[in-house]
Parts: C-alpha cells; sequence; structure tokens
C-alpha cells in the first residue's frame, strides 16, 4: 500500500503511448481525482460493439413501453402532445449521448460514466460530488419499477387479483433471478442481454406490424383513425402536466448510456468511438419502434381507455386487437422479456457505477465492493443493488408504487445532469488552461445547451400544481420532488459531518491511500492522518485529470 500521489505517478510511467489521454504531466503537476486508473481491467475486456448497443437498448426496452403511454397522455391530455413527446425525448438523449461522449473521451480507460465524470469536473470542495453521489446512486440504486410492471402483467393478464403480497412476491423473484446471472458471470449475463434484447425488438416489431394490420383494416376494429381526428384536442400546457410527461417518456429511454458505464471494458481499439456510435444506435432504433408502438396503442384502444389504463396499456391493446385468450398467452411472456432483460442490462451498467464509487473510498469497506472476486463479476455491489431493489418494492403502497419510484429515483439525477452539463464547460476551461487541445469527440455548445435546458425544466416545473385529475400519484404531487431533495440534504449532512466537523473535533485529516487488491484491482481507501500536512501538498488535495487527447 502506498500513498496515492506516489502510486499514480508510478501507474502514468508504466503506461502505453496510446493512453496519453489519461497521463499525468508533471510540467503542469497535474495529479488524478477519484479512483485510481486500472491497467488491466480486472473485469475483462468482454464488451463489443454489439454489446454496447444490446446494454443501451435492454435498458430503454423494459417496462417503459408496456407502461408509460397511459400515464403519459393523462398527464398531456392530446394524442397529438403524446406523439410530440415521444420524439421530443430523444432529441434531448441525442444531445446527452454528445456531452457524454467528450468526457468519455477525455477519460477513455475509467468506467462509471457520470460517476467519474462528476469527480473529475467538481474536484473541490473536496470529496462533495463524489460523496453526494455515492449516497445517491447507493440510495436510489434500484431497478424495482420494471418488478412492479412484471408482477402487474403476470397477474392481471392470468386473470389473478392484484394484492399487495403477491405483487411484491413475484416482483422479488424476478428481481432475485435477474441479479444472479449478474453476479455470476460477466461474460453469460451479456450473453443474456443480447439474446433477451433480440427477443425484445422482435416482439415490438411484432406488435408493429399488428397496429399497420389495424390501421390497414384487416382486424375486428372498426375505426383505427378515431383517435388521430382533431389530435390536439383537450391538450393542456399546464407546466407539472408537461413535466410529468417528459419524465415518463424520459425514464422509458433511460440508457441510452448504459454503455458507458462499461468502458473499461470495451475490447475495441477506439472504445470512446465504440460507445459513441452505439448510442446513436440504439437511439434510432428504440425512437422508431416507440414512436410505431405508440401509434400502434393510439389505432387500436380508444382515447379515454388510454388514460385510464395506467400501466396496462399494452394489456388493453392485445385484448381489443386478439381477444383476452390470445393475450393471456402471449403478452405476459413480451413482458417478461422485457423486464427481466432491463434488470439484468441496467444491473450490469449500475454495478460497475457502485464498483467505481467504492473505488474512491465512498462506501464503507472498499475492499470488499471493488473486489472481483470469486466470479470475476462486481458481485459486492450486484447484491447491494439487489437488497435496493428489494427495500422500495415492499415498503411502498402497491398502487402508487410504480409512478413514486420512477419520480423520486428521477428528481436527483435532474440535478447531477445540470451538474454534467455546466462540468463540462469547466473542465474544457481548465484544459485550455493547461494548454491541452480540444477533445476528439467535442460535443456543440447547442447540444449541451439543450441537454442542460431539459434537464432544469424537469427540476423547476414539477412543483407547479398538476390540474385536477392528472396527477399521477394519489398523495401530494410533489411528493417526490421532496423526497428527492431530502436524499441530496441527507447527503450534504453526511459530507459536512464526515469531512468537516469530525475531523475538526479529532484534529485529522482525511487522506487517500491506495490499495492493491488480489485480483489485480485497485482502490482507495480514506484514512485519518492525525499528523499536521507537508507544505506545498495543498492539504492532501489532488487536482482534477486535465486529459490531453
Amino acid at each position: 500500500m502506498t500513498t496515492v500521489e506516489n502510486a499514480l505517478h508510478s501507474q502514468v510511467l508504466d503506461m502505453d503511448d496510446d493512453s496519453q489521454t489519461e497521463d499525468v504531466q508533471e510540467g503542469h503537476g497535474i495529479v488524478p481525482v477519484g479512483a485510481p486508473i486500472e491497467k488491466s481491467n480486472p473485469l475483462g475486456h468482454e464488451v463489443t460493439l454489439l454489446s454496447s448497443v444490446m446494454l443501451n437498448i435492454g435498458v430503454m426496452l423494459g417496462a417503459g413501453i408496456y407502461s408509460v403511454p397511459g400515464v403519459v397522455l393523462n398527464s398531456v391530455g392530446s394524442i397529438g402532445l403524446l406523439f410530440v413527446f415521444w420524439l421530443l425525448t430523444p432529441l434531448f438523449a441525442v444531445c446527452g449521448l454528445m456531452v457524454y461522449s467528450e468526457y468519455a473521451s477525455m477519460f477513455p480507460k475509467r468506467s462509471g460514466g457520470e460517476v467519474v465524470y462528476l469527480e473529475q469536473a467538481y474536484p473541490r470542495p473536496q470529496f462533495l460530488v463524489p460523496v453526494t453521489f455515492a449516497i445517491t446512486s447507493v440510495l436510489l440504486s434500484f431497478t424495482g419499477a420494471n418488478c412492479i410492471v412484471f408482477a402487474q402483467y403476470a397477474l392481471a393478464i392470468c386473470d389473478v387479483p392484484i394484492t399487495p403480497a403477491r405483487q411484491n412476491a413475484i416482483a422479488m423473484a424476478v428481481c432475485t433471478i435477474a441479479m444472479a446471472v449478474v453476479g455470476l458471470s460477466t461474460k453469460w449475463s451479456l450473453r443474456v442481454v443480447n439474446i433477451l434484447t433480440g427477443l425484445k425488438v422482435f416482439s415490438l416489431v411484432f406488435l408493429v406490424f399488428a397496429g399497420a394490420l389495424v390501421l390497414g383494416g384487416f382486424t375486428r376494429i372498426r375505426d383505427p383513425f378515431a383517435n388521430f381526428r382533431s389530435p390536439f384536442s383537450g391538450g393542456t400546457t399546464n407546466p407539472n402536466s408537461l413535466a410529468t410527461a417528459l419524465v415518463k417518456t424520459n425514464y422509458a429511454f433511460l440508457g441510452w448510456h448504459n454503455a458507458f458505464n462499461v468502458l473499461g471494458e470495451i475490447r475495441t481499439s477506439d472504445p470512446v468511438r465504440t460507445v459513441r456510435k452505439a448510442g446513436l444506435i440504439s437511439l434510432f432504433v428504440v425512437t422508431c419502434l416507440f414512436f410505431f408502438v405508440n401509434i400502434a396503442y393510439v389505432a387500436v384502444v380508444p382515447k379515454d381507455e388510454i388514460s385510464d389504463s395506467g400501466q396496462l396499456i399494452a394489456a388493453l391493446f392485445f385484448q381489443h386487437v386478439f381477444g383476452k385468450g390470445f393475450t393471456a398467452q402471449v403478452l405476459p411472456i413480451m413482458v417478461a422479456l422485457s423486464c427481466f432483460g432491463n434488470i439484468v442490462a441496467s444491473t450490469v451498467g449500475q454495478a460497475r457505477i457502485l464498483r467505481e464509487v467504492a473505488r474512491q473510498g465512498l462506501l464503507p469497506y472498499p475492499r470488499f465492493f471493488a473486489s472481483t472476486k470469486p466470479f470475476g463479476t462486481p458481485l459486492a455491489p450486484v447484491g447491494l443493488k439487489y437488497l435496493l431493489t428489494v427495500l422500495p418494492i415492499v415498503a411502498l403502497p402497491a398502487q402508487d408504487a410504480f409512478n413514486f419510484i420512477v419520480d423520486m429515483g428521477s428528481y436527483p439525477n435532474h440535478v447531477f445532469r445540470v451538474a454534467i452539463a455546466i462540468g463540462l464547460w469547466l473542465l474544457r476551461g481548465q484544459r485550455m488552461l493547461a494548454g491541452f487541445a480540444a477533445s476528439k469527440y467535442r460535443a456543440r455548445n447547442i447540444y449541451v445547451f439543450f441537454y442542460l435546458l431539459s434537464a432544469l425544466f424537469l427540476l423547476i416545473m414539477p412543483w407547479v400544481p398538476p390540474e385536477p385529475g392528472h396527477g399521477d400519484v394519489s398523495f401530494w404531487y410533489a411528493s417526490y420532488c421532496v423526497a428527492g431533495l431530502g436524499v441530496l440534504a441527507l447527503c450534504g449532512i453526511y459530507y459536512w459531518l464526515w469531512i468537516v466537523l469530525l475531523p475538526w473535533l479529532g484534529e485529522y485529516t482525511i487522506v487517500e491511500e491506495v490499495e492493491h487488491l488480489g485480483d489485480g484491482a485497485l482502490t482507495v481507501r480514506l484514512t485519518r492522518k492525525h499528523n499536521p500536512p507537508v507544505a506545498g501538498t495543498d492539504n492532501g488535495e489532488r487536482q482534477p485529470l486535465l486529459a490531453s487527447t
């Protein structure tokens, strides 16, 4: 074990010439922030372009397309606005993809996505931003929404009464199986993602084809164009309702950046180009599928039924087109594929985020959470994610669990999206002052601006009261905003106690030390140092890594 500065310096000297984007250049006196760079990734390099695309699509093709359209229509009030939001959301996602690509080009060997980008953009106050993100990631790292929708469809379509006990039991069972796959094998979890994502795409193509038959007059639906007449009739301009709709469609597209979480495991010579291309491909495919699926829904199900459908819009579609018998046989399989595949794909990415947080020393027992033993997988982060997925499933009222989980889990993320956008401009300025060239995948300022604008909209507008009957929970409409801000406030209190108050009372400073684990992994351990800081070391603080391309 050695101090982080010495360990990182020795790491840099051993790097290949093609890794200059993350070198420490002594002439600038720049030392990396956060977890140390692992020259040889202990998780391996199993991720290809195909795997990257499937990891993104695997998360996006979850419960959202089977559950969100009814909630969105209930919020916006018109068919026309429903389609507008399904086209507007991927445009914001493309802006975000460009922002993430520039960040990734600065740090091409670091997995973890935004946790890495935030720690590099905001190194001071020391530990504040990574601590905040760490606690938020831990508390909100669950995939309960997909588990809940899976349980609802399995019960409702099979004509079994939905009770809280049954819903929770099925949700916990599917969560257990999916996360066991990720915890046991990275290679097989990627294979499962590839296979299930392919089947999910085929399932949605089948749904789109059924909608085309309806519009062509080949089914028993008598007037498939009824909902398309006066498409903007009944639409709302209420900011809360529009924000709610954007939150829900954003949830459906959540996952376009999942491949960035495994950037350090990409097999190709240019991993940033791979994940960028994967993001564009996956967004194009999913946008087309989602848009035409919504056309199919609108062609079949009356507008009032869509608004009242909650999370069961797909069930109504199949019942109107094929009858209850066919629906009971086919739809549970499609939902099972989507939800199970989503849980596996999102767990692959989020487990890397939690491992990266642990490697920064910001979780208790960082050696335990950073280790890849015994299966060469991030088993401990997967286990933590499992516990935090099960907890909200059993703790929340069953009728409001889906909407509250989606909304409350999203709100702190909008804060981080604002920080990501602004942080990119900050890093650019620091890099320019240090004399580094512009990043290879530099995002245009218009992309950064619109990504920032969408995040600010989602932060501010939910506080405006919704119109009567358009709220998506049975309690106070802004409860999820308060809960999300409460989590961030908890982070601030924890940071003040841990980094400010206790060191002041104990007359010590917190320093970082690198530990080399037996499986080749590297992690940071935060320790107390009672000796006064050495002159010229800036109290142990490290400067951000201003990478050159």
